[in-house]
């Protein structure tokens, strides 16, 4: 049984820290043996809020692919690519631009999320809408023309992105009926049940709140930032009995990354005053370096040799491309153009 097309992507930001691996790399490495996997690196979406800041985006977009094939993404099982250098992506939007209404992107749920982010930056709490640049606009049908370029059947997502993949499949439905095609899917989400990572300091883990845990941080740095997590604010002194269920972060990250005994041990030596904070935070952080060991000695092997990895880039951005083109021919055609 042939395998349908599967899409996902990142934009380029970097380093990639544990939040990425629980949410969504865990997930890519088990999706590889059931779909055909198009996995690419978004750095279109990233001009839309960082135009004028792109002097570290070349290595943003490596670090992300070598991030990646550490955690197991596997270039002979999927298709690993960069957004920019497959044109026709570029050339799907345009066209799907033509069709789509406008008050299809002001309510889309993409583009508001976009301004979140851009108000919470500019430290706007007002009801303001910012001024917001052509191509942010069009986020939402370049994100439907990243999908759509592949001919996607089914896209990873957790629940509260639902309504993200919803646009995608009203443009897709829109095109086939205004052209009298069945060319595209109305692409599918493939629901994940992803775990919460939060950040050091109990808000959302990201870059941008120097908050994050990278999954290529040495061990030092990881276990120096481990002992930054906030754990049971109402304990006062190390036999204090302990509230893990208060525990705002160490306490969650036992039960991600330790095993089902290590994490009772913790438990009830916490509620009996017999386990310190500190104590309990260097334990986490052994645990958690022990974890990413393997991955990061894969990505410094990987770091020795750059060109091979330009080389896996390269043939996926081919491939990627010629997957597109496929797809494009199609469209032309349904277009008269």
């Amino acid at each position: 049984m042939q395998k349908v097309n599967l899409v996902s992507g990142m934009r380029s930001t970097g380093k990639l820290h544990l939040g990425h691996y629980m949410g969504v790399l865990t997930n890519w490495v088990k999706l590889q043996d059931e779909f055909n996997c198009f996995y690419f690196v978004a750095d279109w979406h990233a001009l839309t809020t960082k135009y004028d800041k792109t002097e570290n985006l070349r290595q943003d977009k490596l670090d992300v692919v070598l991030d990646w094939l550490a955690c197991g993404i596997d270039p002979e099982k999927s298709t690993v690519y960069f957004q920019s250098k497959v044109l026709q992506i570029a050339e799907l939007h345009i066209l799907l631009s033509m069709i789509t209404p406008n008050n299809w992107i002001e309510r889309d749920p993409t583009l508001k999320d976009m301004v979140k982010i851009i108000k919470s930056k500019d430290g706007d709490t007002t009801e303001n809408i910012p001024q917001l640049n052509y191509g942010l606009l069009g986020y939402p049908i370049l994100m439907s023309a990243d999908i759509m370029a592949m001919n996607g059947a089914v896209v990873p997502v957790g629940v509260d992105q639902l309504a993200h993949l919803e646009i995608t499949r009203d443009i897709a439905r829109r095109f086939n009926n205004i052209y009298n095609t069945k060319l595209f899917n109305e692409p599918m989400p493939k629901l994940t049940q992803i775990p919460l990572l939060c950040g050091v300091d109990g808000q959302k883990m990201g870059k941008s709140f120097n908050n994050d845990i990278k999954i290529s941080d040495d061990e030092p740095t990881t276990s120096k930032k481990i002992m930054q997590c906030i754990t049971d604010r109402s304990r006062a002194r190390k036999d204090d009995p302990g509230h893990p269920d208060k525990c705002e972060v160490a306490f969650k990250y036992y039960q991600i990354f330790a095993d089902d005994e290590t994490v009772h041990q913790v438990e009830t030596e916490c509620k009996a005053g017999k386990r310190g904070c500190a104590d309990c935070k260097r334990q986490l952080g052994c645990i958690i370096n022990e974890k990413f060991a393997p991955i990061r000695e894969k990505r410094k092997e990987l770091e020795k040799d750059i060109d091979k990895v330009y080389d896996i880039v390269n043939h996926g951005n081919k491939k990627a491309a010629e997957e597109a083109e496929k797809i494009m021919k199609k469209v032309r055609d349904a277009v008269n153009i």
